[in-house]
């Protein structure tokens, strides 16, 4: 009977020519670290895109395209986080974690003076905000993803990646269409406190803006909207902190509306990130949303079903 004399690596597919064992663990330690990290990350964005887009906003990316993008974003972590624990793939996905990392790393630099002290938890259970920080944890990883990639075996396998990418899409479009739906129907509550006086929720064409008095970008934003003609819809705004600023608010914008102080019972049902933000309710019933503010928003929305008429 003949022996074997096959490396036992050979079977696992993570045999590496010409690299020591050290280097060879390595690559397998790094992978499985930053496949956690991606893959929930990825995951995270996939399954809530919405919100995920408002937060994107924030970080400087166009309105119009910030939905598309946290989605595509979501699509290529969660591709390169499957990828790089495969022995085969391993390279391939170790270099698509090292470009993101790099265009993060970048394009923070870039905006580093506008975006400096803002929260960037982009993966979920690492609390941070944009500062010298961010360079040092995102530069480790870079050079754990390099490190993974160029100690791997060669690339093979593209219908399995394909296979891979084809099962990362779907699960992008299904959740993408099940967050759609969720963004349009959602029942209000029935009533809540508005100027100190229990207003039904359940009637008429209602506009519901959630705003920080002490924000500039809410501070535009009710001005352009104090020159929109409201025709029969009532206009409510939620201070998100420092309610006791709301009365001068409204009277510098010169937004004509009530004032609500039940941030958390509406919050729990339209969530988002950071103010500004408007529901439009026909019937207690959410007709669209308003997280874009820029520009020709929120005429453009609210025109479109017939809140607003522009003056």
């Amino acid at each position: 009977m003949g022996q074997s004399t096959a490396d036992p690596a050979e079977y696992l597919g993570t045999a590496v020519i010409d690299l020591p064992q050290w280097k060879t663990i390595a690559s397998s330690v790094f992978a499985a670290l930053l496949a956690i990290v991606f893959f929930v990350s990825g995951s995270w964005k996939i399954s809530d895109p919405f919100q995920w887009a408002q937060a994107m906003q924030q970080f400087r990316v166009p309105a119009d395209i910030a939905l598309p993008f946290t989605v595509s974003l979501g699509v290529a972590e969660a591709l390169g986080a499957v990828m790089i624990v495969v022995p085969r793939l391993r390279r391939w996905g170790g270099l698509l974690i090292a470009l993101l990392l790099t265009s993060f790393i970048l394009y923070i630099g870039a905006n580093y003076s506008a975006l400096v002290g803002k929260d960037c938890s982009c993966f979920p259970l690492v609390k941070r905000a944009v500062g010298p920080g961010f360079f040092v944890g995102d530069g480790a990883m870079l050079a754990m993803a390099l490190a993974a990639a160029l100690w791997s075996r060669r690339p093979s396998g593209m219908r399995t990646a394909a296979v891979i990418l084809g099962a990362v899409l779907v699960f992008a479009g299904v959740s993408y269409g099940v967050n759609a739906t969720r963004q349009s129907g959602l029942k209000a509550p029935d009533t809540i406190s508005v100027d100190g006086k229990t207003s039904s929720l359940q009637s008429g064409e209602i506009f519901l803006f959630f705003y920080d008095p002490e924000c500039m970008h809410c501070d535009a934003a009710a001005r352009r909207m104090a020159k929109l003609d409201w025709k029969n819809t009532k206009v409510i705004g939620i201070p998100t902190r420092q309610a006791q600023f709301a009365a001068s608010f409204l009277h510098d914008t010169g937004l004509r509306a009530g004032t609500s102080n039940d941030l958390e019972k509406l919050r729990d049902i339209f969530k988002f990130v950071d103010p500004p933000y408007g529901v439009a309710l026909v019937y207690g019933h959410q007709k669209a949303v308003v997280s874009n503010f820029d520009d020709s928003e929120p005429a453009k929305t609210l025109s479109g079903i017939g809140f607003v008429q522009a003056k």
